[in-house]
């Protein structure tokens, strides 16, 4: 099945002011159990503060179970997504280009970092908790993007930089040649059709062999890469996918369990409630009964 080449999983980001590319927002969720944003990448980075609730936040192969307090840092063009955990969730979103913070002219401050971490030579820790500094600078910068007073401008790209440098100070996990990152973009592209086809048709049965075809790859090699891409091997992924989904549908639809093992690709009710329970610590029909 051939897929439109335009759909991607890059998002396109746009900026309030693309002279000043910087954004805040504040996302609020009353119910537990559903997706917040769909596997997807871009070129800035971006960063999540939780403030209530927990959810959980896959970046590349790494999972975090974000809880109040935690700051999830999204490298450049690094594949994520989020599903909400528990209700009351308030977690704010702050997107950064980081061309924000380059001068007219070359110096050691963008040679040596502001130039490699928007390359993906340097790759941050995605999940910092207890490092007092580095939240009050978020903080800062919610603040200042929120309240816009004057000279706002100056005062967040001071505290863009100072975030930075405490990241790099005691948060970077990857040193990546220029080669490694050419081969983990290379990446990254191959599989946009691969992740997309898989949101698209998972009730279906999907083999290792039609989705290794979509990328052009081996069995093997596809494998490899989608483990080292994702954390998980394509049943475990695939299995995630039609959880979530049974999860929401559970808190948000009549349908009965049955109906929602169905609708959520499990042809056996008594397998999806067996797994259902061992990765959600719930059973599907204690959460259709609250």
């Amino acid at each position: 099945m051939k897929l439109n080449k335009n759909e991607s999983l890059r998002e396109q980001m746009s900026m309030p002011n693309p002279h000043f590319p910087i954004k805040v927002h504040r996302s609020r969720y009353s119910q537990g159990g559903m997706v917040l944003f769909e596997h997807h990448w871009h070129k800035h980075l971006e960063f999540l503060y939780f403030e209530s609730g927990e959810a959980l936040i896959e970046c590349g192969s790494t999972t975090i179970h974000a809880k109040p307090g935690d700051l999830i840092v999204v490298n450049s063009n690094e594949l994520h997504y989020g599903f909400n955990l528990a209700p009351n969730l308030v977690y704010y979103v702050l997107i950064a280009d980081i061309s924000l913070l380059q001068s007219g002219s070359v110096d050691a401050a963008e040679t040596k970092f502001i130039a490699p971490i928007s390359q993906n030579q340097l790759l941050l820790r995605n999940h910092i908790r207890g490092d007092q500094a580095t939240i009050a600078c978020m903080h800062n910068l919610i603040r200042e993007l929120e309240n816009r007073e004057f000279g706002y401008e100056l005062a967040i790209k001071s505290e863009l930089y100072r975030l930075l440098a405490l990241l790099l100070r005691g948060h970077v996990t990857t040193v990546l040649t220029k080669d490694e990152y050419a081969e983990r973009m290379k990446n990254v592209e191959r599989f946009e059709p691969v992740f997309r086809f898989i949101a698209e048709h998972y009730r279906e049965e999907l083999t290792v062999e039609e989705l290794s075809g979509i990328a052009g790859l081996s069995r093997y090699h596809f494998s490899r890469l989608f483990k080292e891409l994702t954390g998980r091997t394509v049943t475990e992924y695939v299995t995630s996918a039609r959880l979530d989904k049974a999860d929401y549908l559970l808190r948000n639809t009549p349908l009965t369990v049955s109906e929602v093992a169905a609708a959520s690709g499990f042809n056996d009710i008594y397998y999806f409630s067996r797994t259902f329970k061992k990765h959600k610590k719930v059973s599907p029909s204690k959460i259709r009964d609250a």
